[in-house]
């Protein structure tokens, strides 16, 4: 996925991000880890900036378009990783991550398209009101 010597990440075949449109920044990692986690900075903040990178102006467009707590209103895409206690991986699973986002603002959505129930259905489904009906008829109390 990485292409090693241009710093390059293929999205697709139309799509590409180069490393150096992305931030990196270590931090401490919050939760359990005992004294350890205290001395060492081993989870990642990646910043990316929409409206400064190279890609596309529809993939830009759709991803400030979306309603994720990931992207700020400056439209900065800002991702922690710490589930690991490497810094090397929590910064492979932070790209992975803005991949994904990135990946999702390209797809093209199938349009829906309208279709009519078939009149067996519609049939069905009138009978099964019909003996419904008639059940619920049956429990009510007679009228003389």
């Amino acid at each position: 996925m990485i292409d090693g010597s241009a710093d390059i990440i293929a999205l697709n075949t139309h799509c590409h991000l180069m490393l150096s449109d992305i931030r990196f920044q270590a931090i401490r990692a919050q939760g359990a880890g005992g004294q350890h986690v205290n001395k060492v900075s081993t989870a990642i903040h990646l910043r990316f900036d929409i409206k400064a990178s190279r890609l596309p102006e529809r993939v830009k467009e759709k991803l400030l378009g979306f309603s994720d707590s990931r992207i700020t209103s400056d439209g900065v895409v800002v991702i922690k990783a710490q589930s690991t206690r490497s810094q090397e991986h929590n910064k492979q699973i932070a790209i992975e991550k803005l991949v994904t986002l990135i990946n999702d603002a390209t797809k093209v959505v199938k349009k829906r398209r309208a279709t009519k129930p078939t009149k067996a259905s519609v049939k069905r489904r009138l009978e099964a009101k019909k003996s419904r009906q008639q059940v619920k008829q049956s429990r009510q109390k007679v009228r003389f």
